[in-house]
């Protein structure tokens, strides 16, 4: 059984009160006030689902009673149904532009108040309906979201993880490149040429599809991918396809989620980490600013923990002989900008590079 409407009747007549209790009280619960400085402090106490209020009143009339009462937060919502024997244009429109839903002219028919009042609190029913379906869905858009990100992040775990095992000692470089890349990416966040690129929500997208750089090389075989030695110069243009393998690896699964989706950043990075400032890079040979952000981030985060990790073919560098491989490539290897933002946030790669070190 649904809970019974309250209703508060504010009038400063004795008469339209009883006549408004007589026909409404076998229907509602009623809350009755005989002026609005009475009525502003019962609504202290409790919410009526619907007023009725009278317009001439002294001390504080209907209007002033209204007005307060769209102001607050709590209140703004009741509906209000104003009573007066005031019937000009004017009146009424004063009612309606503060925020009534109604106007009733005394003397009051019953049946005509009955109505009134039953037609507003139907509709103030319908619009808490649907406030609660919109609320409803909501919550449903946001779990589906959480899932699909959690789903996305799953896949290109496992789908970077094909790859890792390939090369055993590469070790936490996932997750270690995902925390450079932020971190750059942050930190060129704040300069004014990066600010309508590097969005929270494209940093975002970065830190997520950045793990897939180097898909390409399930298609390198393992001879040259785990060979001890140097790379003969065959054996190296083979290496370099690994990023024309991941672009288009990638482009299987773009096709079928649409251009819109993370793999077509990840596809970006894929393709371009391996190019250089001056042009000299693969696979296309980009140069400056024609390589995507997203490359250029990534060129340094991933040389930078191939230096600090302990390969088939070397040794682990420290950080230090890193961080001056690094100095030395500014502006030749890698975007000035970007090892700037290295430096800045050095003890930052030191912090995730201690953390997932293997």
């Amino acid at each position: 059984m649904s809970k019974q409407k309250t209703i508060m009747i504010v009038d400063d007549t004795e008469m339209n009160i009883d006549i408004l209790v007589e026909a409404l009280q076998d229907d509602y619960e009623l809350i009755i006030a005989i002026n609005g400085v009475e009525a502003m402090e019962l609504l202290e106490g409790q919410k009526p689902d619907l007023i009725l209020l009278d317009i001439m009143m002294p001390e504080m009339d209907g209007y002033e009673v209204l007005r307060t009462i769209k102001k607050s937060h709590d209140w703004e919502n009741i509906p209000v149904i104003l009573l007066s024997a005031i019937t000009d244009s004017d009146s009424k429109t004063k009612g309606f532009s503060l925020g009534a839903v109604d106007y009733v002219t005394k003397p009051f028919e019953i049946v005509e108040v009955k109505a009134r009042v039953r037609t507003q609190l139907k509709i103030e029913e319908a619009r808490l309906f649907l406030e609660n379906q919109n609320q409803y869905l909501e919550e449903k858009v946001k779990e589906r979201t959480k899932l699909l990100e959690r789903t996305n992040s799953a896949a290109i775990y496992c789908l970077a993880a094909v790859a890792e095992t390939r090369d055993p000692e590469t070790g936490e470089h996932i997750k270690r490149t995902q925390g450079y890349i932020k971190e750059l990416a942050l930190e060129l966040q704040g300069m004014d040429k990066y600010k309508g690129i590097l969005t929270n929500d494209y940093i975002e997208l970065l830190y997520q599809s950045a793990p897939l750089h180097d898909i390409g090389k399930v298609g390198v075989r393992d001879s040259i991918l785990l060979k001890p030695g140097r790379l003969t110069e065959e054996e190296f243009e083979e290496m370099k396809k690994h990023t024309i393998y991941g672009g288009e690896s990638l482009m299987v699964g773009i096709k079928e989620l649409g251009e819109d989706s993370f793999l077509t950043l990840a596809k970006e990075i894929a393709l371009t980490h391996h190019e250089k400032w001056d042009g000299s890079g693969y696979p296309r040979g980009l140069a400056g600013m024609e390589i995507p952000i997203s490359g250029r981030l990534m060129a340094v985060s991933d040389v930078y923990d191939a230096l600090i990790s302990k390969r088939v073919y070397k040794n682990a560098f420290t950080h230090d002989e890193a961080k001056e491989i690094i100095l030395e490539g500014r502006g030749t290897h890698f975007d000035p900008d970007i090892v700037d933002a290295f430096i800045s946030k050095e003890a930052k790669f030191i912090e995730i590079m201690e953390k997932y070190l293997s």
